[in-house]
């Protein structure tokens, strides 16, 4: 059952997919629509689910399971990929693939597919004080203070001369 983002708990789990470039407005009103759909008919083994969704910065979307009273199963797992392939599809955007990376170059948001990440640290749009958006949150809470964390807090600190 669909639930506001905002009314959701802080604990609730949550799957953070970013695409290759921003949601125009149609995009984004095609999308909550059929994220809406979806949150409503969400189950595992037929017990529905509390669930939501957000759209960030034009460019994610963050999908979130109440588990405190049932957990998601992998069938249900499973149902949400399918809803996002369509998305994927129907958009011709990228949200699956995890071979990319987010970070904030002053407002924008930019994305680095892995082979070209020293191309964005070479011509300096990807610092190591850069705010890089963390894939790895599982959490609604982790959104505040986990989600945006600087390069060099991260596994691309590799990247940078120490």
């Amino acid at each position: 059952m669909y639930v506001p983002f905002e009314n959701m708990p802080k604990d609730a789990k949550i799957w953070i997919y970013q695409s290759d470039r921003p949601f125009d407005e149609q995009e984004k009103i095609w999308i909550i629509s059929k994220l809406v759909a979806f949150c409503n008919q969400w189950n595992t083994h037929g017990a529905e689910m509390p669930s939501s969704f957000d759209l960030k910065y034009n460019q994610f979307i963050v999908l979130s399971v109440d588990e405190s009273q049932l957990g998601a199963s992998g069938c249900s797992i499973d149902s949400s990929v399918r809803v996002l392939r369509e998305i994927e599809v129907k958009l011709n955007i990228n949200l699956l693939d995890s071979g990319k990376v987010a970070y904030l170059d002053g407002e924008n948001v930019r994305v680095a597919f892995l082979p070209e990440i020293k191309n964005h640290v070479v011509e300096g749009s990807l610092q190591s004080t850069s705010k890089m958006f963390n894939p790895s949150v599982n959490k609604i809470a982790d959104l505040n203070d986990k989600w945006l964390i600087e390069a060099d807090k991260s596994w691309l600190k590799k990247y940078f001369a120490n």
